[in-house]
């Protein structure tokens, strides 16, 4: 793949284990992949705790993360969110706490460090100013080859107004002038889960920002107290590979589910690689086939309508029980990926993985 693409874990809800974590580095060296980052709403050292030291087992288990990845040939990433931080004076303690968190990401060895300032309270005129003078000093202090900045309106979905307040006036252009040039954007599209992209708008955001963006491309994640009821397996489309001539890169926010993730991945990696001749019903077959089995490829396909389209809510009792016996064999599979995939629709017809709405703000 020409463009550079990755996954940054940064859902809410329940976030992968570190096994998890490291059987990915592997897997995204093996098929094309360039990054891994490490963002998960869950962890609350990176975002609504990240005045607190960070604990020692946790920058111990980074460090291991980012040695695997990086054995793998795989550039490690972390998404550090420091909460509102803007909305106080950015002064001796804020920054002393920043150093501290940016010292310790220098020591775990990253190599994409994500300074995220998402779903979080932005309606005031200095946004855009107050953001540009965190970012640009915590980039002369990384030692990571790259810095990516997410923007509190980081897309122009009106959702985004509607919870954290009106977007100040010429706040995407003033950070598109004043933001050092190093300095990468996130952006996930023309709404917080676009369903496609057009090289129009990537070439005209290209503009606003002053550079290309950094596709954070909300596909196939299923976090939230409503995408949750969903498992979203089905093929990358809407994402031509003629956009990735206006990336700076592209990651892929997956689902909570890390196995069944690996499908649409590797259908976006098709996309990429066919061009015109991609094909999402053959790429799905493909992938599933290769994640799973071709037989349980075939299931999957067959169960997509229950699966993507009806969703929990909507299952009853008994389609519950008739889709946990059809995946239940494939829990004893000889092939730890097919058995993770069926543990992972059983554990989803449980309900392990719903999101409550109280959990979701609190995360």
């Amino acid at each position: 793949m020409k463009t550079q693409v990755g996954v940054i874990e940064g859902f809410y809800g329940e976030p992968w284990s570190w096994e998890e974590r490291e059987r990915y580095a592997a897997f995204l060296a093996g098929n094309g992949f360039a990054f891994y980052i490490y963002a998960p709403k869950a962890d609350p050292y990176m975002r609504k705790k990240w005045r607190e030291p960070m604990p020692a087992e946790l920058e111990a288990r980074l460090a291991k993360l980012s040695a695997r990845c990086r054995s793998e040939g795989i550039e490690f990433g972390v998404g550090f969110s420091p909460y509102e931080i803007y909305l106080s004076p950015f002064d001796a303690g804020a920054k002393a706490l920043l150093q501290e968190k940016i010292d310790a990401f220098n020591r775990i060895g990253v190599d994409k460090f994500g300074l995220l300032m998402d779903d979080m309270k932005g309606d005031s005129p200095e946004l855009a100013r107050r953001q540009i003078e965190i970012v640009n000093w915590a980039a002369s202090r990384s030692s990571a080859r790259q810095l990516i900045f997410c923007p509190t309106y980081y897309s122009f979905d009106p959702v985004l107004e509607k919870l954290f307040g009106k977007r100040p006036e010429g706040y995407l252009e003033t950070l598109g002038k004043e933001l050092d040039p190093k300095v990468r954007l996130f952006w996930t599209g023309e709404l917080v889960c676009s369903k496609s992209y057009g090289v129009e708008h990537l070439r005209a955001i290209s503009g606003t920002l002053g550079r290309k963006p950094f596709l954070w491309d909300n596909y196939p994640v299923n976090d939230g107290p409503r995408m949750c009821k969903f498992l979203h397996l089905w093929a990358m489309t809407g994402r031509p590979a003629a956009m990735g001539e206006w990336l700076a890169a592209h990651s892929v926010n997956p689902m909570n589910q890390a196995a069944l993730s690996m499908i649409p991945l590797l259908t976006l990696k098709s996309s990429y690689e066919r061009g015109e001749a991609y094909d999402p019903d053959k790429a799905f077959l493909e992938a599933a086939a290769l994640v799973t089995c071709p037989e349980m490829a075939r299931q999957l396909e067959k169960d997509l309508p229950d699966l993507m389209d009806k969703g929990l809510d909507q299952l009853s009792e008994g389609e519950r029980a008739r889709l946990k016996g059809v995946y239940r064999p494939y829990l004893d599979s000889g092939t730890n990926r097919t058995a993770d995939a069926a543990r992972e629709i059983t554990d989803w017809l449980d309900g392990r993985y719903v999101v409550t709405k109280d959990l979701f703000l609190t995360q």
